[in-house]
C-alpha cells in the first residue's frame, strides 16, 4: 500500500551523493581543513610565547550556547537532512493542514531510500493521502531542499489478527471451507 513515484528508470540506485550533496561535502571538508591549519598555526604561535594562555578573546575552549553546539554537531556529522525531516515531523499540521494531520501521522524517514512513511487511521484517509502524495512531496522538497523526499509510503490501519478457537479443525482456511 504505497504511493511510489518512479525515481527515473526504475532501478535502485546506490545512495551516493550527487550534485549539491557533493558540493556540500567538499565545502565541509575544505572548511575543516582550513580550520585545522589555522588551529595548528595558532597553537604553534602560542607554544613560542610560552604555552596556552587564556585571554580576552574567544577561542575554542570557551563555552558555547547549546543551540550553537547542536548546530555545529549537525553540520560536522552531516545530519542536515535527517534534522530537517525531524523538524517537518514536528510541524506536520502546518505543512499538510489540520484535517489531514488529525488522521495521518508521519512514522519514520529512511534517509538512504529518501522515503517518508505515514500512518493513517482509516483506509479513506490513506486513499486521500495517496492522491495528495505528489503535491505533498513537492511541498516537502520545497521546504527541505530538492530530492530530500522522493516517495511517501502510506500505511493504512492494520487488520485485527485472526483468532484461532478451540474448535478449529487443523489445516482449515476459515469458515468458508466447511461449505460445499
Amino acid at each position: 500500500m504505497s504511493t511510489d513515484q518512479p525515481a527515473g528508470d526504475g532501478e535502485k540506485r546506490a545512495a551516493e551523493p550527487t550534485g549539491v550533496d557533493l558540493a556540500r561535502v567538499a565545502l565541509r571538508a575544505a572548511k575543516e581543513q582550513a580550520r585545522a591549519r589555522g588551529d595548528a598555526a595558532r597553537q604553534k604561535k602560542q607554544a613560542r610565547r610560552g604555552g596556552l594562555r587564556s585571554g580576552a578573546r574567544a577561542d575554542g575552549r570557551d563555552p558555547m550556547a547549546l543551540g550553537a553546539a547542536i548546530n555545529r554537531l549537525i553540520n560536522e556529522r552531516g545530519w542536515e537532512a535527517p534534522a530537517a525531516v525531524g523538524g517537518v515531523m514536528g510541524r506536520w499540521p502546518q505543512i499538510v493542514g489540520d484535517d489531514l494531520a488529525k488522521h495521518c501521522v508521519p512514522e519514520r524517514y529512511d534517509e538512504d531510500e529518501r522515503v517518508l512513511s505515514v500512518l493513517c487511521d482509516s483506509t479513506a484517509w490513506a486513499t486521500q493521502l495517496r492522491l495528495l502524495a505528489p503535491a505533498l512531496v513537492a511541498r516537502l522538497n520545497e521546504d527541505l531542499g530538492h530530492g530530500t523526499v522522493r516517495v511517501i509510503k502510506v500505511h493504512g490501519p492494520s487488520a485485527p489478527t485472526r483468532r484461532y478457537g478451540p474448535l478449529r479443525a487443523p489445516g482449515s482456511r476459515g469458515p468458508g471451507d466447511t461449505y460445499g
